[in-house]
C-alpha cells in the first residue's frame, strides 16, 4: 500500500488499469516517468527541473512542458501511474499474516535507496497537483487491501461489521510513524508487531462500527 518504487471493496477485483497510448506516446511517457523517479531520488523535490527530466529522458524539453505543463503535472502522473499496476495485498491465509506481510512491504518501500516513496510523500506537501494525485493513489491502495478485512470476517477472525479502513490505519500507522515522521532506523519487528496489535484489537471488535447514540 506504498507509492511507487513503493502501497477494494469487499472481494470485488482491482479496477482494471487505464488505457494509456501505446507507440511511441507510451515510450515517451515512459522514460520520462523514470526519468522523474530517478531525479526525484537523487536530487529530491527542490532539485526536479523540466530541463534536467527532459534531458535524463532523452526527450525534447518542449515535449515535456507541452504534456506534462510542469513540475506538479510531472509528479501527479507519476503517482497515477501507479495506480495502473496489478497490485494485489498479500494473502496468507491469517489476518495477522496478511497484515505483517504488508506491513514488510510498506517498511521495504519505505527504506529503499534512493528514497523514492518517502520523496513522493514529501512532494506531495509542496504541490497541489501531487498532493491530489497522492490522495487519489492512497485511496485506490486502501480499496484493494479492504479484501484483507473480509477474508479475515469469512474466516471467522473479526467480527462481520469490522471497519476496514480503520483496521488498515491502525496496522500500517506505526511504520509510516517511525520511518516518515520520526526517522527512525528500520526495526525488522515493527511490521509484524504493528500487525499483531492491529489483528488482536480488530478481533476484540476495537474498529467494528459504533452504533448511533442514544441506541442501545
Amino acid at each position: 500500500m506504498t507509492s511507487p518504487a513503493p502501497q477494494p471493496a469487499g472481494d470485488r477485483p482491482a479496477s482494471p488499469p487505464r488505457r494509456r497510448p501505446g507507440g511511441r506516446t507510451a515510450r515517451v511517457r515512459t522514460q520520462v516517468l523514470d526519468a522523474v523517479l530517478a531525479e526525484l531520488g537523487e536530487a529530491g523535490y527542490d532539485g526536479l527541473t523540466m530541463e534536467a527530466v527532459a534531458a535524463r529522458a532523452g526527450v525534447h524539453r518542449a515535449t515535456v512542458y507541452r504534456r506534462w505543463g510542469d513540475v506538479g503535472g510531472l509528479l501527479a502522473d507519476v503517482l497515477d501511474a501507479a495506480g495502473d499496476d496489478g497490485w494485489q495485498p498479500p494473502d496468507t491465509g491469517s489476518l495477522r499474516g496478511d497484515l505483517a506481510a504488508l506491513n514488510q512491504e510498506i517498511q521495504d518501500a519505505l527504506t529503499a535507496q534512493p528514497p523514492i516513496v518517502a520523496a513522493l510523500i514529501a512532494a506531495s506537501f509542496r504541490s497541489e497537483k501531487a498532493d491530489r494525485a497522492q490522495r487519489r493513489l492512497w485511496e485506490d491502495r486502501y480499496a484493494r487491501c479492504e479484501v484483507i478485512a473480509a477474508r479475515a470476517v469469512r474466516r471467522g477472525e473479526l467480527p462481520p461489521d469490522t471497519d476496514a479502513r480503520r483496521l488498515l490505519i491502525a496496522a500500517t500507522a506505526p511504520l509510516y510513524h517511525q520511518l516518515v515522521l520520526l526517522r527512525t532506523p528500520p526495526d525488522p519487528r515493527l511490521p509484524e508487531q504493528a500487525a499483531t496489535t492491529a489483528a488482536l484489537a480488530a478481533s476484540a471488535g476495537a474498529f467494528t462500527e459504533s452504533p448511533p447514540v442514544g441506541d442501545t
